[in-house]
């Protein structure tokens, strides 16, 4: 509601300021409650982001507390033409095989519509017939209905016709169409065959469509131990091999020449991933360290006066907060059974920081891997223990003093709202009171006009 403003109507006095002077003194409370809620949401900021962090190292630290993360081995081979992966079953060992074949899929070329009669009828009707087994004998047998007799059509047919396995593409040759079959899959039993009608009327004396394949269906092929007493072919029917060494996957891309030596396949400890597990350890760490001891410095600021003022940091206040950093500092300095993580790389500094030393750390890595296992390991059970009763998202005690300085914000909220009604029938109020007065001085300037003009007629009158 917009008021008309009664500065000076009788009293010439500037009712406006008196009333705003007056409305700031009284709001110095919401003003007060203002400045905090600002402050507390900084602060319920700064524990979000704290929280985060120390959740990060919660996870880090018991990623390095199980045993599998420290069985981390790797697989490399002599020939960059061969690649390999490793899972966590793999155990240290070594192969050697030499590639014998690559596996590839079946490419035939058909005539269009050809002498067999494949691609005519009304509608057109033929089978591709798939996964054929020589040991077994079985087959699958897939029908493909074509729209016509159109090389178009017949090709749209074989390529919506996914259970066929095949691709087709036509090819145009001295006018002449020709079908390109490829198929979807390598291996020797990924070959296929065509044959004229319905797979329903087929039978043990129906041929084949004539072809001429560009390229067959096999499998690759690797010859293990070659050259040796020992010596054994496996095949894939991918060029991807899974099941020859436990937790080990290796994939060949060429074959090797006659002259060459057999490719010498490596697993070993991955020293880079354990190194990785324990600096990533103590770097988390240091994160959560860092934020706490920059939001708890004091800085120092000249005032006005020239005298010098000293503001504390958001957590500078907050025992909870500097609590949990002693917690941490002590659970990842302190020894585990007796030996000091300084001796496997985590070092502590004078001021509570850590660092991680990666030369030491390989060093004791390559005298006593186990060791180095049972002190990181046991070190960062203590950080994760610490770092989960801290940030868990049901009941850690970080996320416990956000819940509830929230509820903090939210109440300052609510007690900021009720002074704007108070202050706005305050101010209402004080109109109200100028604007009766001006109405009072303009009833008494009235009244003394009267008085006077009849003092005059008085004495105009003797």
């Amino acid at each position: 509601m917009v008021s008309m403003g009664i500065d000076g109507m009788v009293s010439g006095l500037d009712t406006t300021s008196l009333i705003n002077q007056l409305m700031q003194a009284e709001a110095m409370p919401q003003t007060l409650l203002k400045t905090k809620q600002t402050s507390t949401t900084s602060f319920v900021t700064a524990l979000q982001s704290l929280n985060t962090k120390v959740a990060s190292l919660a996870e880090a630290a018991t990623t390095a507390t199980k045993p599998v993360s420290w069985q981390a081995y790797k697989a490399t081979a002599s020939a960059t033409s061969v690649t390999a992966t490793t899972t966590a079953t793999a155990l240290p060992s070594e192969l050697s095989f030499k590639v014998t074949s690559l596996a590839s899929n079946q490419v035939s070329i058909l005539d269009f519509p050809g002498a067999s009669g494949a691609f005519t009828g009304t509608p057109p009707t033929f089978t591709i017939r798939t996964d054929a087994d020589s040991t077994t004998g079985t087959a699958k047998d897939v029908t493909v209905t074509a729209a016509s007799d159109s090389v178009e059509d017949v090709v749209k047919a074989i390529n919506s016709t996914t259970a066929a396995g095949v691709k087709a593409v036509a090819v145009k040759v001295d006018g002449t169409y020709r079908i390109q079959l490829t198929g979807s899959e390598t291996g020797a039993t990924k070959d296929f065959e065509v044959f004229a009608g319905a797979a329903g009327t087929l039978t043990g004396a129906s041929v084949p469509v004539a072809k001429n394949d560009l390229r067959t269906a096999r499998d690759a092929e690797v010859l293990l131990w070659a050259g040796s007493g020992a010596e054994k072919a496996v095949k894939s029917t991918t060029n991807t091999f899974a099941n020859v060494l436990d937790g080990v996957s290796f994939t060949v891309s060429a074959l090797t020449k006659a002259d060459e030596q057999p490719v010498t396949l490596t697993v070993a400890r991955d020293d880079a991933a354990v190194k990785k597990l324990a600096s990533g350890l103590v770097g988390a760490l240091g994160v959560v360290l860092s934020d706490v001891t920059s939001r708890t410095s004091t800085t120092t600021k000249t005032g006005e006066d020239g005298r010098s003022v000293v503001t504390g940091g958001l957590f500078s206040g907050d025992s909870a907060v500097r609590g949990l950093a002693q917690q941490l500092q002590t659970a990842a300095s302190y020894p585990v059974d007796g030996v000091s993580p300084t001796t496997v790389g985590i070092v502590v500094g004078r001021d509570g920081t850590f660092t991680f030393d990666e030369a030491k750390f390989s060093a004791a890595l390559a005298a006593d891997p186990a060791k180095v296992e049972k002190v990181i390991s046991g070190l960062a059970q203590r950080v994760a223990d610490v770092a989960t009763k801290a940030s868990d998202k049901v009941d850690g005690s970080l996320t416990a003093k956000i819940t509830s300085q929230q509820g903090v914000v939210k109440d300052l909220g609510n007690q900021i709202a009720n002074w704007d009604l108070r202050l706005a029938t305050r101010r209402a109020g004080l109109q109200k009171t100028y604007a009766s007065l001006e109405v009072s001085l303009s009833g008494l300037r009235s009244q003394s006009s009267w008085l006077a003009g009849q003092l005059s007629s008085l004495s105009g009158s003797r």
